[in-house]
């Protein structure tokens, strides 16, 4: 099968296009002729036939609309069996919802009609491609709901197809292969329970209820380290009027994630929208529990104080007392919990998910206009 995808260039810390990359990797391992349709900027892949979107060096606004519009004049140059978009363009057989809803998005951050231009075009190509596309793909039942609820999307075009996690990469055993030297490497105590929050775009990822819950939490030797890309400022001055300035630690942006979690006891994540989440597998096939927002698909996978606990991300003290619970937890109980969570996730089972919707999809021979 010839298999073109569009999706944005692949960087290590956006979830969204690491989840594309290990799907494609695995398209490629299962037989599948994979072209791939980028922007500038996509680093070649094994087995994949790139091919360069050009954009000019535009504002925001016109950039998203210009992708759209050079992607659709792309697909109509060849001939494809099927075509999947990760991105709201304007024509495709399959397109993978990968960032949810915008207009979900936006109810979220109580932006209510006071929107932007760049807003209202996404929202225009939102409606436009939930309207055309054949085959709709959500990443968790929360955005299943969202899509029928909002846009009206028929069931029998709409399927949940999970993400896949790297078990290899991300397990327990990098617990005593790197706990140690990352420790040392952020100034952690090598005894400190370590609370770890993992996410870009601090404000939609709940950081500030984070902080709020890390400042309550009774163990006074407990530290919170915080990776992802973002300005830390607003929040370190949070932090600091909480009290816990010192005990909160900056990573920035890491591409070794594997370290990061095998330092850390939990993880936290009380996103105010979340359509799944690449965190909550990675940590949880990493063997840690992860306090989960009830807005994020990744809480399906939560089992309450198990594998880790569902909180309302407005509600800090719902957070503290996650944080309490699972500090009492055994260890090993809690990590073996964890572990087996995740394992169902791979991405053979993405790839199987998505081969049931290419063999109810036909050669790209419509017009979407």
């Amino acid at each position: 099968m010839k298999l073109l995808i569009i999706a944005r260039p692949f960087v290590f810390h956006g979830g969204v296009e690491q989840a594309t990359a290990g799907l494609v990797a695995a398209l490629v391992e299962h037989g599948y002729e994979v072209h791939l349709l980028s922007p500038r900027g996509q680093a070649p892949m094994r087995g994949v036939t790139l091919h360069t979107l050009p954009l000019p060096p535009l504002p925001s606004a016109a950039r998203v609309l210009a992708l759209a519009v050079n992607a659709r004049l792309a697909v109509a140059r060849r001939s494809w069996d099927v075509v999947q978009s990760h991105e709201r363009t304007l024509r495709q057989d399959v397109y993978r919802a990968g960032e949810g809803c915008h207009r979900a998005y936006l109810a979220s951050e109580n932006r209510g009609r006071t929107r932007g231009l760049y807003h209202r075009i996404v929202l225009a190509l939102e409606r436009r491609v939930f309207a055309r596309t054949p085959q709709i793909v959500a990443i968790a039942q929360v955005g299943r709901r969202e899509i029928e609820t909002l846009y009206g999307v028929s069931p029998g075009r709409l399927e949940v197809v999970y993400n896949g996690v790297d078990l290899a990469r991300f397990h327990p055993a990098n617990r005593s292969r790197y706990r140690a030297g990352a420790r040392a490497e952020a100034g952690l105590p090598s005894g400190a329970f370590t609370a770890l929050f993992v996410g870009s775009g601090f404000a939609r990822k709940g950081l500030t209820t984070a902080i709020e819950a890390f400042a309550a939490f009774a163990d006074r030797e407990s530290r919170l380290v915080v990776v992802g890309k973002g300005d830390p400022r607003p929040y370190q001055a949070i932090a600091a009027r909480s009290g816990v300035g010192a005990r909160v630690v900056w990573l920035g942006a890491r591409s070794d994630l594997e370290r990061w979690y095998a330092a850390a006891d939990i993880v936290v994540l009380p996103s105010r929208y979340e359509p799944f989440g690449n965190v909550h597998l990675e940590a949880l096939a990493a063997g840690l529990p992860v306090v989960a927002s009830a807005r994020a698909g990744g809480a399906e996978i939560i089992a309450d104080g198990i594998n880790g606990s569902v909180v309302d991300p407005l509600d800090s003290r719902a957070v503290t007392a996650a944080l309490e619970r699972f500090r009492q937890r055994r260890e090993d109980e809690v990590a073996a919990a964890a572990r087996g969570s995740a394992e169902p996730y791979t991405y053979a089972a993405q790839v199987d998910g998505f081969a049931r919707i290419y063999s109810r999809s036909t050669r790209a021979t419509c017009d979407f206009s």
